[in-house]
């Protein structure tokens, strides 16, 4: 009897090298047994070899390919993911071994994002990174393809890639990239109408499963799925946000980060990613409760040097108090804050410590309106962080103070106004 996909039963092989922190190679193994799940997968074991290089046809030595085979047909394993990823010559090799599929952790990552893909853009990207994975590989997986009857790792155009030939595919890639170009200048015209309507940008980024969409949630409503699951949304979420002193925001989900993140997916996904470089301000959310949390900290910032949005001022939210066993460190140096996602007062305080941190960002103002001045008023009310209106009597105006950032459309409004008033 065929096992369904949730029962697939699966096998890790990790390759550690001897320059590797055994630390940090237990840490992506553990990663990877995530990605498993994720997927659908149940692992049954995880063979590991440490290595000073990797063997230059089968990746692993002959010793342990023979073990992995073994155990794979006593186990009725059937899949076998490699956590480094495998050259076409490595899996053509591999599969002489055995009758279980052989994947790496690309693939792995390829079929999640399949699977989560909805929109049309989102489904174009991935199998866009699909196509740009498989092409080098054709050879190498012809007799593996043969075989394949769905499952992890098969997910998308993998399942009938025998039958097409390379310039097929590279014609197929050429029809995605041209459809991918139109979506991307939409989103682009999207981008600016919504800079023309002189709204703030904040960006929600981390690392998977950091709880950004529901954070996301909670503070607009937004209504993304949330699963403890690695890369449960792909899809960038915008959402209106008003912070307490009437500023109104727009909040963006976006696609979480992962270490070792797919080449493939990160050029496919790269229009969707540039919300993040378009932002005005970061707000980074952190599994404040894993073990690895400082790691993913550092691969996120590495993601973000890649997109040159290093330079945005930044909020690090520790999420997941709720989670915590014991006393909790933060390792950043930007301003923090530790909350959990699900406590209406630490989502108040965080819009009280999110407009703290605009401030140092912002410039302050002070500004005398007029009270039939009814259009400036409200600007100044839901495009900056205003602190005071006051009524002077003597002056027959109002005195307003606030906090504003120095490029926004507003901020020349307000030098204006004060200009004329100085003539």
């Amino acid at each position: 009897m065929k096992r369904s996909v949730e029962g697939e039963r699966v096998l890790l092989v990790a390759l550690i090298s001897e320059e590797e922190n055994e630390e940090d190679a237990w840490y992506r193994i553990d990663e990877l047994k995530a990605l498993t799940k994720t997927a659908g997968g149940q692992v049954v074991s995880t063979i590991t070899q440490k290595r000073s290089r990797p063997h230059p046809s089968l990746l692993i030595g002959k010793g342990k390919v023979e073990e992995m085979a073994a155990f794979a047909d006593e186990y009725e394993v059937d899949v076998i993911i490699f956590n480094d990823e495998l050259s076409p010559s490595h899996i053509r090799n591999l599969g002489e071994w055995t009758e279980a599929k052989i994947i790496d952790r690309t693939q792995l990552i390829l079929d999640i994002f399949a699977s989560r893909a909805t929109s049309k853009e989102g489904k174009l990207q991935v199998e866009l990174a699909q196509y740009s994975y498989l092409l080098p590989r054709l050879r190498g997986q012809g007799q593996m393809l043969s075989r394949l009857g769905g499952g992890i790792g098969t997910r998308g155009p993998g399942e009938t890639q025998l039958e097409i030939d390379q310039r097929h595919i590279r014609q197929r890639m050429t029809d995605l990239r041209q459809q991918l170009a139109v979506a991307k200048s939409h989103r682009e015209r999207y981008r600016e109408r919504r800079k023309q309507n002189q709204t703030f940008q904040i960006a929600l980024v981390g690392y998977t499963n950091a709880g950004k969409s529901t954070l996301l949630n909670r503070l607009t409503e937004a209504g993304v799925i949330e699963e403890d699951k690695l890369f449960a949304t792909l899809e960038t979420t915008t959402r209106k946000w008003k912070l307490p002193s009437g500023m109104n925001v727009l909040l963006s989900d976006t696609v979480g980060f992962i270490e070792q993140l797919p080449t493939t997916l990160v050029e496919a996904f790269r229009s969707t990613l540039e919300e993040v470089k378009e932002a005005d301000f970061l707000l980074h959310v952190v599994d404040g409760s894993h073990a690895e949390f400082t790691e993913h900290e550092r691969s996120v910032y590495e993601h973000l040097d890649e997109l040159n949005a290093s330079h945005i001022p930044m909020l690090t939210v520790y999420n997941k108090r709720d989670q915590l066993s014991s006393a909790f460190y933060p390792a950043t140096e930007h301003d923090h804050i530790l909350i959990s996602a699900l406590d209406d007062h630490d989502l108040t305080k965080l819009s009280a410590k999110l407009e703290e941190s605009l401030k140092k960002a912002f410039v302050f103002y002070e500004i005398a309106v007029a009270p039939n001045d009814g259009k400036l008023l409200s600007r100044l009310l839901t495009e900056t962080i205003q602190i005071a209106s006051e009524w002077n009597e003597d002056a027959e105006m109002y005195d307003v103070t606030g906090y504003v950032k120095e490029d926004a459309p507003i901020y020349g409004e307000i030098e204006k106004r004060k200009n004329e008033q100085d003539q």
